[in-house]
Order: C-alpha cells, then sequence, then structure tokens
C-alpha cells in the first residue's frame, strides 16, 4: 500500500517565492497548478499577505499566467476574519491595514470604527501612519483586545525589504505593553482553517513555501509533510540553524512536480 505522504492528495501552496517572485512565475510554477488539476487534486493558496483581497490575488497570479481562481486562496486576512468571527461575531474593529484586511472583516459581519472597539486588528500596510498607531495605543491602552494578521518583521519589495505587520506590533507591544495574537503562519491555527475550508486531512497533505520560520514551522506542527523551496527568502546554508527540517528541500517548485 502507497504511503499518502509520498503522493499527497491535497496541497497548500505559499505565494511569494514559491509561485512568484516580484511578479514573475517562478520555474515550474505553471507546470505545477496545471498538474493539481490534470490530476483532480484540492489545491489552496496560504499567503501572509493581508494588503490585498482574494480576488485582487487572483487578478495578480492571472497576471503571471496562474489560473488560481480566489476560492483556492486563503490570506492571513481572511483567516483573521474568520478567527474573529468565530470568538466573537459582529463585533467591531479598528483596523490598521489595507482593503485585504478590511473587506474580510466587513465580510464577516465587523463593524470598523476607532471609538471603542473590541479590538485592535494590525495587518500589512504600504501606508503606515504615525497617526495610525497613535489611535491604536491609546485604543489597547483603553481595552481593545490586540490581534495581527501575521508575524513578518518585513515585506520583500522590488526596492528590497520593507518593514510589515510584525514590526508594527513589536512598536505596539514595547509601547503598550501587550503582545499580540497573531493569526497567520505559523500559527497553525492559519494551516488548520485552510484544511478545513477544503474539506482536506493533514495526513495527507503536504505544505510547500519558502520561510523555515512560517511555511515549515507551521506545516509540521499541524502535520504535514512539508517542502521547502530556495527560490524565496531562505538559502540552504540557513537551514541547518533551525531546530526543525522539512520533509525535502528543494531548488523550486518544478522538483515537486512528480509527486503529485
Amino acid at each position: 500500500m502507497s504511503n499518502p505522504k509520498d503522493h499527497p492528495e491535497t496541497w497548500l501552496l505559499d505565494m511569494d517565492g514559491v509561485l512568484i517572485h516580484e511578479e514573475v512565475a517562478l520555474p515550474g510554477a505553471r507546470e505545477f497548478v496545471a498538474r493539481l488539476r490534470e490530476e483532480g487534486r484540492e489545491f489552496l493558496v496560504l499567503t501572509n499577505n493581508s494588503i490585498y483581497s482574494r480576488c485582487d490575488l487572483s487578478a495578480r497570479l492571472s497576471d503571471v499566467g496562474l489560473d488560481i481562481p480566489e476560492e483556492r486562496i486563503w490570506t492571513s486576512a481572511t483567516a483573521t476574519a474568520q478567527f474573529l468571527s468565530n470568538q466573537a461575531p459582529n463585533a467591531s474593529a479598528y483596523v490598521i491595514g489595507e482593503a485585504g484586511l478590511e473587506t474580510a472583516l466587513h465580510d464577516v459581519g465587523y463593524t470598523l470604527t476607532d471609538s471603542d472597539p473590541d479590538f485592535v486588528v494590525l495587518g500589512e500596510s504600504r501606508t503606515y501612519s504615525f497617526q495610525d498607531f497613535t489611535t491604536a495605543l491609546r485604543l489597547i491602552d483603553q481595552g481593545a483586545r490586540f490581534i495581527a494578521t501575521n508575524p513578518d518583521a518585513t515585506a520583500p519589495s522590488p526596492e528590497g525589504p520593507l518593514p510589515a505587520t510584525g514590526s508594527v506590533a513589536a512598536f505596539l507591544t514595547e509601547a503598550t505593553g501587550q503582545e499580540p495574537y497573531f493569526i497567520g503562519k505559523p500559527n497553525p491555527i492559519m494551516i488548520r482553517s485552510g484544511l478545513n475550508r477544503i474539506n482536506a486531512h493533514s495526513e495527507s497533505t503536504a505544505m510547500i513555501g519558502d520561510r523555515m520560520d512560517t511555511d515549515v514551522v507551521a506545516g509540521i506542527e499541524a502535520g504535514l509533510t512539508t517542502y521547502l523551496v530556495l527560490t524565496g527568502s531562505t538559502d540552504r546554508d540557513e537551514i541547518t540553524e533551525f531546530a526543525y527540517q522539512p520533509t525535502e528541500i528543494v531548488d523550486s517548485i518544478s522538483a515537486v512536480i512528480e509527486s503529485i
């Protein structure tokens, strides 16, 4: 009898560094997605990016030749919105972030306000402002619970790394003494919510990512087969620095096509 981990039935794919890099499809990405469709495999693209809506990300992927509909995309924004809706339905939040996060919270019935909100929800943005930070600080001090979409300290850009959600969260933690609850990878809740969305099981699912500290560790903690690709954030000589290791290390997603 074949081992389901040798040919997983379901696949979770990180986006940046696995499928695309700076608006260019990475080697094997189109072929991998095509093979998934040919074999009828369930899959979901998981990303810690909370800036864009799933519709926007689908369009971005389409621009580089990757046909991935929005229902096949799960972001830290949608995972955060689902988590909050389950914990406190129809509550209110002050949001630092962009359209992807605001839309996700609105879609689950949340009221977005800076007047006595139940939560301060921090996501990624290209337009962080000191006024936003000041408002968040005061609301957290007044009792709003602190949630963040993901712990990534930096985000990639064509010009180089940018400060991201984790960096701003550290700033607000220093100012308020309150640490946020992070929803996105490496929190396994991001993986489990994705699995539930496509009715998948951990023992027959693989995770492909480019970061040891988010993708790989989240996959390991959720009980998945894990593949680390070297087309993104992690260099081969950095891998041994971690106490955990992926199931397999490959140069790019093209090396995983035969495992479908």
